[in-house]
């Protein structure tokens, strides 16, 4: 071999290592595609579960809210629950934003993008907390983001709110 062969030899090995070939580059896009199609549908669940299970600690803490303001106000308080606007308001208790008007949830809006697909409570879509925090009747209020659901449900003898 003489010396400018040797130097085209160099020459090729140093452009080949300096790039990817076409196949190369298709075979890497095509693995990343099927990972990302895997990958999308497990994100869009797990959104889901998580802004559903944000919904219903809402409706439990907001519930629970209510139980404490009848307790310490000795005083009914009301919890109403709208399913046909996807919202529920607080009776008597004034909104936290400072605006004028009842307490009033909106799960339909962000960063809950829930459903209010019912609440049943003895029949009735609310729930009267008396002055010992005690509920008039026990029942459930169901939440839903996608195909997640979540109840929340409230004894009727003790009061207790929990997520089921």
């Amino acid at each position: 071999m003489n010396r400018s062969s040797r130097v085209t030899i160099a020459a090729w090995q140093i452009r080949r290592t300096g790039g990817f070939s076409l196949l190369e580059v298709v075979l890497v896009s095509v693995i990343i595609a099927i990972v990302a199609a895997m990958a999308v549908p497990r994100y869009g669940r797990a959104a889901g579960r998580y802004q559903v299970d944000l919904a219903a600690r809402r409706v439990k803490a907001d519930l629970q809210q209510a139980q404490v303001y009848a307790r310490t106000t000795s005083a009914s308080c009301t919890v109403l629950f709208s399913v046909a606007a996807n919202k529920y308001q607080l009776a008597n208790v004034s909104a936290l934003d400072g605006t004028t008007g009842n307490y009033t949830v909106t799960l339909a809006a962000e960063p809950y993008k829930a459903r209010l697909v019912s609440a049943n409570f003895n029949s009735a879509a609310q729930v009267v907390f008396n002055g010992w925090g005690l509920p008039d009747n026990g029942g459930t209020v169901v939440v839903a983001v996608g195909t997640q659901q979540r109840t929340i449900a409230v004894d009727a003898q003790t009061g207790q709110v929990s997520i089921q």
